[in-house]
């Protein structure tokens, strides 16, 4: 995959994103094959310098802890602190909380929020984790249709202007068309398609991809799925 670029996975449920996520992660074991992170196989990485390498938001946290949205999102800052914070992670702290428009919350219990808010909360962590390669699972899960395209404004600026790269699962395609650089199509369990959005927008690729009929429409130079009709 390239770097340094938006890259979302789609495809229809079961096929196999979500796993292939926790197995780039390393969070699951692969039984065959070997996955590279910056040429290093990736169960040759160290857990702690893997942490500040790479970030990952899976779909269900479910921490119990009784703690504010400031602490949660300290949490970010453990690969490199182990708990002890330094001004310079206190900085790093507020600069997510700024991007995620938390100020008003941040020492507010976590049980206090909305699906939405804690949501945006857990994107701030892993945004003060400040790792090269982003790994989103769903994210765009409980937020509201501004949240979800101020996230997706936030994380091209972050492949744009901070050299990150971001591999995020979408389930509506057309923030997939409307925002990733490259896209890999998932199908039963295997690659199905990828390449470049526009390679991978396309009547023939996504209609054997979904089993439906897929309308491709172009509004202002970006396009646009309808599959409603």
């Amino acid at each position: 995959m390239p770097k340094e670029k938006l890259i979302a996975f789609i495809g229809p449920n079961g096929a196999g994103k979500s796993t292939f996520l926790s197995l780039i992660s390393g969070l699951q074991a692969q039984s065959t094959g070997d996955i590279y992170l910056d040429q290093q196989e990736i169960r040759n990485w160290k857990s702690k310098e893997l942490a500040q390498k790479l970030a990952i938001l899976k779909q269900s946290n479910g921490i119990q802890l009784n703690i504010s949205v400031y602490d949660l999102i300290s949490f970010g800052r453990f690969p490199y602190n182990r708990g002890k914070l330094t001004a310079e992670d206190h900085h790093i702290i507020e600069t997510a909380i700024a991007q995620m428009e938390l100020a008003d919350l941040k020492e507010s219990s976590i049980h206090a929020l909305s699906g939405g808010q804690l949501q945006r909360v857990y994107i701030a962590m892993i945004l003060a984790q400040d790792t090269d390669y982003i790994l989103l699972d769903e994210p765009l899960n409980n937020l509201d249709l501004n949240h979800a395209n101020q996230m997706m404004h936030l994380l091209k600026k972050l492949v744009e202007e901070h050299h990150k790269t971001v591999v995020i699962v979408l389930h509506d395609i057309n923030f997939a068309a409307g925002f990733a650089d490259y896209i890999v199509a998932m199908k039963d369990g295997k690659i199905f398609a990828k390449g470049s959005t526009n390679e991978i927008i396309q009547p023939e690729v996504l209609n054997q991809l979904y089993g439906m009929n897929v309308k491709i429409c172009e509004i202002e130079g970006k396009r646009f799925c309808m599959y409603f009709h």
